[in-house]
């Protein structure tokens, strides 16, 4: 049994459950505060907070796990990526307040003294710092880092943001980028010895099945009669994974039918240009999953 580490709440947790579910891993619970659940076949899950999930993938508690990366970062411990989700995006960023006059990291040295910075990531924002040689007095904090230099307690703070919106409504502005973040299927830099060939054999088959969902996102499946001599301009339109799969009408004529992947983005486009090219009967749909 595969035991994976999920978070427990929080738009992290919604999103892993709903990746988890298009990859045919429904979670099953036998209540809704129940801290084990079936995925299905070899699989369990574990619902914890997210910032403790390095903690239990680096001691062995958990297999694998699905957490921030900043907070994989922030732990320090022998934890891996396998897999970027996709999801969760978000930047760690130094902030200081707009009539503060600290517009980069420069202005920093006009501070009196070592310059206070609150958050709630000490571990990455000392290694940011030091590795700029700047003198900073670390302010641990738990809560919403923004309020730290309103109340006089830090000169900046080092906080997650994903739009910018909550700096900028709290008269704060970005000065420099710590680290990027979006969640992570994890696993241990070096796995212990209850590991064996059925355990390294089901994470496999996990990272694929959530690779081919992930893959499949932002794609559609596109059909379509076209005229035989328009498949020049077909090919242009629908490159698709290896160029578009063209099939014979049964009933002949000058029409084929072919199929391709094309982004979702800009389908519309792509709609009205086989249209331009004598296209009839087209039909888009949405993709489950999608292999190389």
């Amino acid at each position: 049994m595969l035991k994976i580490a999920l978070p427990n709440k929080g738009r992290l947790a919604a999103e892993t459950r709903e990746l988890f579910t298009d990859a045919g891993l429904d979670v099953r619970m036998s209540g809704e505060r129940a801290l084990t659940a079936s995925l299905g076949g070899e699989f369990q899950g574990l619902f914890v907070r997210a910032q403790d999930i390095p903690e239990l993938v680096a001691d062995g508690a958990a297999d694998a796990g699905v957490t921030g990366w900043d907070l994989v970062c922030e732990a320090g411990r022998g934890v891996d990526a396998r897999l970027d989700l996709g999801f969760g995006r978000c930047r760690l960023v130094v902030a200081a307040r707009e009539e503060s006059g600290i517009a980069e990291l420069a202005d920093l040295a006009a501070v009196a003294g070592p310059p206070r910075v609150a958050t709630a990531f000490p571990r990455l924002t000392k290694r940011f710092f030091d590795a700029r040689a700047h003198a900073v007095a670390i302010v641990p904090v738990s809560g919403a880092a923004e309020v730290a230099p309103h109340l006089g307690i830090a000169d900046v703070i080092v906080d997650i943001t994903s739009s910018g919106s909550t700096l900028k409504v709290n008269g704060m502005r970005e000065v420099a980028t710590v680290l990027e973040s979006s969640a992570r299927l994890v696993v241990a830099r070096e796995p212990g010895t209850a590991w064996c060939d059925g355990k390294r054999r089901a994470l496999d088959e996990l990272e694929t099945a959530l690779a081919s969902v992930l893959r499949a996102r932002g794609q559609r499946y596109v059909m379509a009669n076209v005229p035989r001599s328009a498949l020049a301009g077909v090919k242009e339109i629908l490159p698709g994974l290896g160029g578009p799969t063209v099939i014979d009408l049964l009933n002949g004529g000058t029409h084929v039918a072919v199929h391709a992947v094309a982004p979702a983005e800009g389908i519309y486009r792509t709609i009205a240009r086989l249209k331009a090219l004598g296209g009839e009967g087209i039909l888009v749909t949405r993709i489950e999953r999608l292999m190389p």
